[in-house]
């Protein structure tokens, strides 16, 4: 998956519109316009198509965080992080904490998703990289997640 497909499946999932969207952005530290935007959640094949950066994707995802459960207490604000640890992994461990998930609650969004996984499995993605018993998040296992975590949000919506 590409970051735009990530930004848009999040977007979606959430049911995000685009000046909230925006305003996640912001409150990330990513400076950006609304076209821009519409650019980055349009399809490859689009003229006005723009590739998204894991700076820009790892923003807009630390904007959640800080909308969601405010700033860190004492702490600097979060910096995206362009480290050597695969992205989808970084999307992830963001997504579990701006939504303040449990392992529980996960393995109950996979399930939805008809994805089945152990709890082992799944706290091998959230190790350090270097870690024996690290797993990088393949693309399959976030798109699952996000389906589940779209499926839930529209089950409550009902």
């Amino acid at each position: 998956m590409t970051n735009n497909d990530i930004l848009r499946r999040i977007r979606y999932s959430l049911n995000l519109k685009d000046h909230e969207s925006l305003a996640l952005f912001d409150l990330g530290g990513i400076t950006i316009n609304e076209a821009d935007f519409l650019a980055l959640l349009a399809k490859e094949e689009d003229d006005n198509y723009h590739s998204c950066s894991n700076e820009q994707l790892l923003g807009f995802l630390d904007g959640l965080i800080l909308k969601n459960r405010g700033p860190r207490e004492g702490g600097p604000a979060p910096k995206a992080d362009t480290s050597a640890e695969p992205i989808n992994n970084q999307v992830f461990k963001k997504l579990r904490v701006a939504l303040e998930l449990k392992e529980e609650d996960i393995l109950g969004l996979l399930s939805l998703a008809g994805f089945e996984i152990r709890k082992p499995e799944l706290t091998s993605l959230f190790r350090k990289v270097g870690h024996k018993h690290y797993q990088a998040c393949g693309d399959q296992f976030l798109r699952n997640f996000l389906q589940g975590l779209a499926l839930q949000r529209n089950q409550s919506a009902e």
